[in-house]
C-alpha cells in the first residue's frame, strides 16, 4: 500500500515538472484578468461610495467569485489548447493547497457581509491579503518559485500595512487598498509573466 502511494506521489511530482511551462503560460492571462477586475472593482466601490462594511464585503465577494470562475475558464481553455487534461492530479493538489486560506477568507467576508462591524473595516482588507498570500504561496510549491515570491509580497505588504494601521490609526480607503493588492499587484505580475514567457518558458 505504501509502495503504491509513493509511486503515485512520484508520478504527481513528475507530471508537475513536465507541466510547469503549461501552468506558467496560463498564469499570465489569469493574473491580468484578476488585476483588471481588481481595479474595476475599486473604481465601482469608490464611485458608489460603499462606506458600509456589509456592502463592501458583499461587492468584493462577488468580484472574487467572478475572478475565480474566470480563472477556471482560462486555465481550462489553456489545458485544452495544449491537449492536456485539466482536472488532473497535479491540478487537484494545487486546488487543495489553496483551499484552506481561501475558505477562511470567504467565511470571514461572509461574516462581514452579514454583520456590520465598522471597527474592522480597514483590517479586513489586510487580512484578506494575508490569507490570499498564504494561498498563492502554497500553490507556488506546485507551480513555480515566482508564485511563492508573489505570495510573500502579499504577506509582507499586508503585514506591514496591518501593523501600521493598528498602532498608528492610519485612515485608509479600503477600495484603494483593494486596488493596490488585488489590482495593481496582479497586473504587475501578469505583465512580467507575459513579457518573460518566451525568454524563460520554464520556471
Amino acid at each position: 500500500m505504501e509502495t503504491n502511494q509513493a509511486a503515485e506521489h512520484l508520478q504527481v511530482i513528475r507530471t508537475l515538472m513536465e507541466r510547469s511551462a503549461l501552468y506558467r503560460r496560463a498564469l499570465a492571462p489569469i493574473m491580468l484578468f484578476a488585476g483588471t477586475l481588481g481595479v474595476l472593482g475599486s473604481l465601482v466601490g469608490t464611485f458608489l461610495d460603499l462606506n458600509s462594511i456589509r456592502s463592501f464585503a458583499t461587492m468584493w465577494l462577488v468580484i472574487a467569485a467572478v475572478t475565480t470562475g474566470g480563472a477556471f475558464l482560462i486555465a481550462r481553455r489553456q489545458a485544452f489548447k495544449d491537449r492536456e487534461p485539466f482536472w488532473s492530479p497535479p491540478t487537484r493538489r494545487i486546488a487543495q493547497a489553496m483551499a484552506p486560506p481561501l475558505s477562511v477568507g470567504f467565511l470571514l467576508g461572509l461574516i462581514f457581509a452579514l454583520e456590520n462591524a465598522p471597527d474592522l473595516f480597514g483590517p479586513l482588507v489586510f487580512i484578506w491579503a494575508l490569507l490570499y498570500g498564504c494561498a498563492v504561496h502554497a500553490a507556488g510549491f506546485f507551480i513555480s518559485r515566482g508564485m511563492r515570491l508573489f505570495g510573500w509580497v502579499f504577506i509582507v505588504l499586508a503585514g506591514v500595512f496591518l501593523l501600521f494601521h493598528e498602532h498608528r490609526g492610519w485612515l485608509i480607503n479600503p477600495n484603494q487598498m483593494m486596488s493596490l493588492f488585488f489590482g495593481g499587484l496582479h497586473l504587475a505580475y501578469g505583465i512580467y509573466l507575459y513579457f518573460t514567457e518566451t525568454r524563460n518558458p520554464a520556471p
